[in-house]
């Protein structure tokens, strides 16, 4: 049956347009003005000549690693079998067990082999398994399979963090950041962007792989969807068989989605390996330069800085200036060649003078450190800025160093944690993304939900929109497990309220504006206007149209605001400047407002305050006996004949009023104008 909201008649829709609606969520950017860079203090260009104790990394050995090593007790052995030995399970076979076992009950909606399954986790922590405890701890916060408590979720998970779970540690910071414990947070944040930044390369610039938004507001975003199924996509398929009929770009891109896992695909070296070297084969020049990357880093092979080297080189050749980075770190560490600061310098200096961020970073590091050059944090920090302007995520995380420690750029740990997390956040542990997006598009809606929450505690904020976003639409479908079996409505009310919440503290408007929702009209929380308001206050400081919509009607009618119909133009007239598709609801908002002021106690005012009341039966009307089938295409039909004969007749009426200016000239006066008597 064809969606019938979107058939709603036009009386209904003003109606709507006069109460507070809703909108889609942009996504927050971080953005830094030069104001934010101010220098540090005079006496850091003092600072000693050697820069041992600085804290500072001078060029990270990035050396690629398997999730497992960099992140212990990942779930990756679950959901990527091939990617971990037999004898990584076998020693923690008991552990992946029980995993498996929740994330199995989780998408069956199994509430008895949940409870098999958290009693299984719940042993292994007490007897002080770290990863078990990071379970438990995700479990106690989500009050899956236990009574939630924030206190013993934060608990387990200090336990976990102690023991060296990374998940467990990305959790703590989180929480540490939302209680402004900025102290406490960018410690931990600072150790997990340095694990992040060992997965990143040496010359290009690693893409940026964020989590995709399932929902688009309070819809599906099939787009985004449709572009992640992997292999199953139609245009990977299309690429894929170019690439097999000898076509060299297509060979590199394919070789790229396999590298990176893009678009969906799973991240496959070996793979990727072979598409490179097949396009070098046919000339394809970028290929030179990952062929480079993957030996220097050994992605899938053995390390062989040999191979890089040659790789590189060529790539330089054919003006891959990035390629210059690649070949500035192997001698600046000594890789393959004579460790040679002058000849790195040299390189490094090329790739910036072709505009390449990778090589202001470079540069960066050597001032910074006084690597080949005398120590300069001031130039340090210049070339720092320009490569992070350029969006290279290396200097993210250098510039949260400086940042941290005062060195170069003055002291701001707020500042510091926000930048460590948006490194941390590209993580190993990220992968969750890629698992649940996977389940989602195969119908496993449990999963999926799971996968999210796990990485909503961590701090993302797409999961937990994502998460919140599953709960909503698809209610007991969403195979939400709550303390005692599956979720009950005020149950998931509650836990989507939490997600929607904690999204909005990250800047998500769209689920700021459902927070507001949410407390306007008393959906899984008690009504409070008051609160509502600081929602939408909230979305309207991201310049969002509907929010400042939504706080000229509660100044209109005195909800959570002071009744002020100035301020209720003011902020409807902003919301028309923000949104231009917002001109009919604020048009009727503005004529709402010219017959309260004009006519305060007559009763066309008691007929508009009365719409909140009057919409739902008008709607359920709609619903159930307008939009019916038969009645919809009686109703049409009907319209269509009352808008024939208006046709009819008001053609008819211009014939009579042109034939009455023909046979009356004397009624008009010399131009045409009717002559008043």
């Amino acid at each position: 049956m064809r969606n019938r909201k979107s058939r709603r008649i036009t009386f209904v829709l003003l109606c709507l347009a006069l109460l507070p609606i809703s909108t889609l969520g942009r996504q927050l950017v971080l953005v830094l003005s030069q104001e934010d860079l101010k220098e540090a203090a005079a006496d850091s260009t003092n600072l000693v000549d050697d820069p041992s104790d600085t804290g500072f990394d001078d060029f990270i050995d990035s050396e690629a690693k398997p999730d497992y090593v960099l992140d212990p007790g990942s779930w990756s052995p679950i959901f990527e079998p091939a990617t971990a030995p037999q004898v990584h399970l076998e020693h923690e076979g008991a552990y992946y067990s029980s995993v498996s076992k929740i994330v199995k009950a989780y998408s069956r909606g199994d509430e008895r082999a949940m409870e098999e399954a958290a009693s299984e986790i719940e042993a292994a922590a007490s007897a002080g398994h770290p990863h078990a405890q990071s379970i438990l701890g995700f479990l106690y916060g989500m009050g899956i399979g236990r009574e939630r408590s924030k206190a013993k979720s934060f608990l387990y998970h200090h336990f976990a963090a102690e023991g060296g779970n990374m998940q467990s540690k990305m959790a703590l910071a989180y929480t540490y950041s939302r209680q402004e414990m900025h102290d406490k947070a960018v410690k931990l944040y600072a150790e997990l962007a340095e694990v992040a930044i060992n997965s990143f390369l040496i010359s290009k610039d690693s893409p940026v792989i964020e989590p995709v938004r399932i929902h688009s507001g309070a819809e599906e975003n099939k787009e985004a969807l449709r572009k992640s199924r992997g292999e199953e996509d139609e245009d990977f398929q299309i690429l894929e068989y170019q690439a097999q009929k000898g076509n060299a770009g297509a060979m590199y891109k394919i070789g790229i989605f396999y590298y990176f896992g893009l678009r969906g695909v799973r991240r496959d070296h070996t793979k990727a390996l072979s598409w490179f070297l097949k396009a070098v084969e046919k000339g394809e020049a970028r290929s030179m330069e990952l062929l480079g990357e993957i030996y220097a880093r050994g992605a899938g092979v053995e390390r062989n800085f040999t191979k890089a080297l040659e790789w590189l080189t060529l790539a330089s050749k054919q003006q891959l200036y990035s390629a210059y980075n690649g070949l500035g770190y192997l001698y600046v560490k000594g890789y393959g060649v004579e460790k040679n600061y002058t000849k790195a310098k040299e390189y490094f200096e090329k790739a910036a003078d072709n505009g390449e961020a990778g090589g202001f970073y470079n540069l960066g590091v050597m001032y910074l450190k006084g690597i080949g050059v005398k120590r300069d944090v001031k130039i340090a920090s210049k070339y720092f800025i320009t490569a992070f302007d350029a969006g290279q995520p290396k200097a993210f995380y250098q510039l949260a160093k400086m940042f941290h420690t005062g060195v170069g750029l003055k002291k701001n740990v707020p500042l510091a944690s926000s930048l460590y997390k948006l490194v941390a956040e590209r993580g190993p542990w990220s992968s969750l993304s890629r698992w649940a997006l996977e389940s989602y598009l195969r119908g496993d809606v449990g999963r999926a939900f799971l996968l999210y929450s796990r990485m909503a505690e961590l701090g993302y904020e797409i999961a937990q929109s994502n998460a919140a976003w599953i709960l909503d639409k698809y209610g007991e479908r969403s195979m939400c497990l709550g303390e005692s079996g599956i979720c009950s409505d005020e149950e998931r009310h509650q836990r989507s309220h939490a997600l929607w919440w904690q999204a909005s503290e990250q800047g998500n408007e769209h689920a700021a504006l459902l927070i507001g929702d949410a407390y306007y009209y008393g959906r899984g929380t008690e009504r409070d206007y008051d609160r509502a308001a600081e929602a939408y206050m909230h979305a309207k400081s991201q310049s969002n149209a509907q929010a400042m919509f939504n706080l000229g009607y509660m100044h209109e009618h005195g909800q959570g605001l002071p009744f002020d119909l100035h301020l209720a133009k003011r902020y409807y007239d902003q919301a028309l400047e923000v949104d231009h598709a917002a001109k009919l609801p604020v048009t009727l908002a503005l004529g709402s407002l010219w017959i309260r002021k004009n006519y305060a106690n007559g009763i066309l005012v008691n007929v508009i305050d009365s719409l909140p009341e009057v919409y739902p039966k008008v709607e359920a009307w709609v619903e159930d006996v307008l939009m019916e089938e038969g009645n919809a295409t009686i109703l049409t039909l009907f319209v269509c004949l009352l808008t024939v004969l208006y046709l009819r007749e008001r053609q008819r009426r211009h014939v009579a009023a042109d034939a009455g200016e023909v046979a009356f000239p004397h009624q008009l006066g010399e131009q045409g104008v009717p002559v008043i008597h």
